[in-house]
């Protein structure tokens, strides 16, 4: 069968993902073996329902702007003048939602969006507090090591980004295995400093790993353009719009399963059975990245689809093996550590979540080559369907109130990943028709 034989051109592209989806792959395992961690120190459902239900959604939804610099670094850092310009965009940026953190951390103002507007079970209120204090290092952090890694990937140094996810890793092994040796530091401050100063960490190696690129590929590159500030701001305000949207659903959901049955339990579950999806996700998230550097190349496309249905077919099998094997049980009982009642609740969550892996492999496609035209527009329109639904499905599980929130979040999280990649479907037929009318009859010669 076609769709399994791997031409030189797809071991091209495997070549360029693979790093990329590795990283994202550890980048995905970051969330698990923090939970198996904290499931096994005193009081677990409080530090799991805090990290999953305050730490992480807030310090998500501060980060939001900054998230989509890895691909304007790819699409825009093209010579060293474009370079200085957005570096000194990230860095302002990165600053002022790191003071925004902080407020939200160390002021009156934690309580308010704790108690008013999440709504969270007071077992958790404190904890949050305390743990979001050590998230403080996360935004500038990844706002730093997401713009160099862009200029990683565009220069061919995809592995590096690995490496730097490698190094990510072991900082998050380190603390937690210190809190796991001394077991009297609560699960959410390790939880939370893990990934504070993992992601410091890795921001320290990708500032020392991009020199010699910067030296000896960026900076000998003519300049290609003007990037202005006028066409920065047109091209990466829809991607800031786009992850604010896709991320403020966290807060929200957090905020709806606490006025659902089984509140507690419910956001003790989520972050457990989400960092298992987000595994499976994040090989296709990767995808996104690779097409946006190789679309730009003539016979690309028609390779990159057929990359693109491998791998969503592949991602949907492990999926459905786990779901409808032991695995599942075997991985939130023995890895996650999950009390018996939590295993039953996530198994089901699980299955509810099938249909994301192969989602989130045709959104990168998609959204790839929407970034490819520059038209970014329909990306934050997606988002915007994306939080409509899921508001939609979450507001009618809080007024019935009679199935169980985890349920409802992961059927709310379906449904609104289907609706934004079928917008995202529309918004880039345009794109993808010139694209195969370019490379019909070109037999992609990659450069990578």
């Amino acid at each position: 069968m076609r769709i399994f034989k791997l031409s030189p051109q797809q071991k091209s592209i495997i070549k360029t993902w693979s790093p990329l989806a590795a990283a994202w792959l550890l980048m995905g395992v970051e969330m698990p073996m923090i939970t198996a961690v904290m499931a096994r120190l005193t009081n677990p459902e409080i530090s799991l329902a805090t990290h999953g239900g305050i730490v992480f959604p807030i310090s998500l939804i501060v980060e939001a702007p900054v998230i989509m610099l890895l691909s304007a670094s790819i699409a825009l850092s093209k010579d060293w003048d474009s370079y200085q310009k957005i570096y000194r965009f990230m860095m302002i940026l990165g600053g002022s939602l790191t003071i925004l953190h902080a407020l939200v951390a160390f002021t009156p103002l934690y309580d308010f969006i704790a108690v008013n507007i999440l709504g969270v079970p007071g077992e958790i209120i404190e904890s949050g507090r305390i743990g979001l204090r050590y998230m403080l290092p996360w935004t500038w952090s990844i706002a730093y090591r997401r713009f160099q890694q862009g200029v990683m990937i565009r220069f061919g140094h995809s592995r590096s980004v690995g490496v730097g996810t490698m190094v990510r890793l072991s900082t998050d092994v380190a603390v937690l295995a210190f809190g796991l040796i001394v077991g009297t530091i609560p699960g959410y401050i390790i939880g939370a400093a893990s990934q504070g100063f993992s992601t410091l960490a890795e921001a320290i190696y990708s500032g020392f790993r991009v020199q010699p690129i910067l030296n000896q590929q960026l900076k000998p590159e003519p300049k290609k353009e003007n990037l202005t500030w006028k066409i920065f701001y047109r091209f990466y305000t829809p991607l800031a719009l786009t992850s604010f949207l896709g991320l403020i659903w966290q807060p929200i959901g957090s905020a709806a399963l606490s006025r659902m049955p089984s509140a507690l339990d419910s956001l003790a579950a989520w972050s457990v059975v989400s960092g298992l999806i987000f595994m499976l996700r994040s090989l296709g998230m990767a995808l996104n990245e690779v097409v946006v550097a190789l679309l730009d190349q003539p016979g690309s496309s028609t390779e990159l689809k057929i990359f693109t249905t491998r791998l969503a077919v592949i991602l949907f099998s492990i999926h459905l093996i786990i779901a409808a094997t032991p695995l599942s049980s075997l991985w939130f009982t023995y890895v996650s550590g999950l009390s018996p009642h939590l295993v039953q609740l996530s198994i089901i969550g699980f299955w509810i979540g099938l249909p994301l892996s192969v989602l989130s492999v045709l959104q990168s496609w998609y959204q790839g080559a929407i970034l490819f035209s520059r038209e970014t527009r329909g990306i934050p329109e997606s988002m915007a369907i994306f939080l409509f639904t899921i508001l939609f499905v979450l507001i009618i599980g809080v007024l019935q109130n009679k199935v169980i929130g985890l349920y409802v979040g992961f059927l709310a999280f379906d449904l609104a990943n289907m609706a934004q990649t079928f917008w995202l479907w529309l918004r880039s037929r345009k794109t993808i028709s010139k694209l195969k009318v370019r490379d019909t009859g070109i037999i992609w010669q990659s450069s990578y």
